[in-house]
């Protein structure tokens, strides 16, 4: 009797291990963007850009004429749930159109774009943004997007590009403007997981800036990084994450630095950062999402390919540390096949971050 115990308990265990390499073998599985899956990602922001409710409006209302739908008071950006995740909806499309051309929906993109970046509608978003109790509107979470999305149209070979861009130019100088103006003030930094915080709506407009040869803004986010982050250390990566986070307050901090410091400056500030992240014995699970149903927990698979983003700028600076793209495509793999059109709690702004992630993954 002991001896079928000892065989049924080995029997198990065998099982045990063979089941965790199976799951090992595919978190640890290289992933990269083709045509393939550039058709499934597409198929995401282009169903919700046009998709005007559920949507959180996020608006502070100074009047009652201030209430209208969304599509009356953001006839561009009036999809997806909300402002922000409209916006990269519309970066992913620009996005994928650009990298892939004979996408199979290609001319149906063409003319949603066509058709939300009108220069009437960019007008309507902006006088939005001018009114008295909505100048902060989305900072800076939105503004880094917006600038993303012009980023984007600025890079696009095809005859709409420059026309598409020369109709969202008047937001984006006044995105521009709004970050010369806000980051002085900005006593401290925010350093939560999710939409406010300060590095990653410094990562993105700092990237804008350098495209743009926008010199100002990229000196003022050069000088507001150090302000906030130069002399920061230990970060506690054991905290993270938060139940909420789509975004690491750490790797964030990270993904910044490495943009606004030399290298020199950034070895020596990430040695004492994050002393451990170079270390090849250094793990870093997954954030595990309990319920993708739920618009909140579902932010875990979004912290998934926000991490792989920043871990793939670190393997890039650190070739010989093959561990980091490693965990950046465990992060990946973890999240990327439950992307699905079944919860639009995650489908309206998901697909946006696995692209992001994949660029790196190149």
């Amino acid at each position: 009797m002991k001896q079928i115990s000892l065989f049924l308990i080995l029997t198990i265990f065998l099982i045990s291990c063979e089941s965790k390499e199976e799951s090992d073998n595919t978190l640890n599985k290289s992933v990269q963007l083709d045509r393939e899956l550039a058709e499934k990602l597409v198929e995401l922001p282009l169903a919700c850009v046009q998709t005007e409710y559920p949507n959180r409006l996020g608006q502070t209302l100074g009047a009652e004429d201030d209430l209208a739908t969304p599509k009356q008071l953001r006839p561009a950006f009036y999809g997806c749930f909300d402002w922000h995740s409209a916006v990269h909806g519309h970066w992913s499309l620009v996005k994928l159109l650009r990298l892939y051309p004979e996408l199979e929906k290609a001319d149906q993109i063409k003319e949603v774009l066509v058709q939300h970046l009108s220069s009437d509608n960019i007008q309507t978003e902006l006088d939005f943004f001018m009114t008295e109790h909505n100048r902060n509107f989305e900072r800076t979470y939105g503004w880094a997007w917006l600038l993303k999305l012009s980023q984007e149209l600025k890079l696009w070979e095809d005859p709409w590009g420059p026309e598409l861009d020369q109709n969202l130019e008047p937001l984006t100088q006044h995105i521009e403007k709004s970050y010369l103006t806000f980051l002085p003030k900005l006593q401290y930094p925010i350093r939560t997981g999710d939409h406010p915080n300060s590095a990653f709506g410094l990562s993105f407009a700092y990237d804008y800036a350098v495209f743009a040869e926008n010199d100002s803004l990229k000196s003022m986010i050069e000088k507001r990084a150090k302000d906030f982050f130069l002399c920061d250390k230990g970060c506690p990566m054991e905290w993270e994450p938060s139940g909420y986070d789509f975004l690491s307050p750490c790797l964030e901090e990270v993904g910044l630095m490495i943009r606004v410091l030399p290298k020199g400056e950034f070895d020596q500030w990430l040695g004492n950062f994050m002393p451990d992240i170079l270390n090849p014995n250094f793990s870093l699970k997954p954030g595990k999402v309990g319920d993708r149903a739920d618009g909140t927990l579902v932010h875990l698979d979004g912290l998934n390919f926000s991490r792989a983003w920043n871990l793939y700028l670190l393997a890039e600076r650190y070739p010989e540390k093959d561990h980091l793209q490693k965990l950046a495509d465990d992060h990946i793999n973890y999240s990327l096949d439950q992307i699905s059109d079944e919860n639009y709690e995650g489908t309206h702004w998901l697909g946006t971050f696995a692209l992001k992630a994949l660029e790196g993954a190149d």
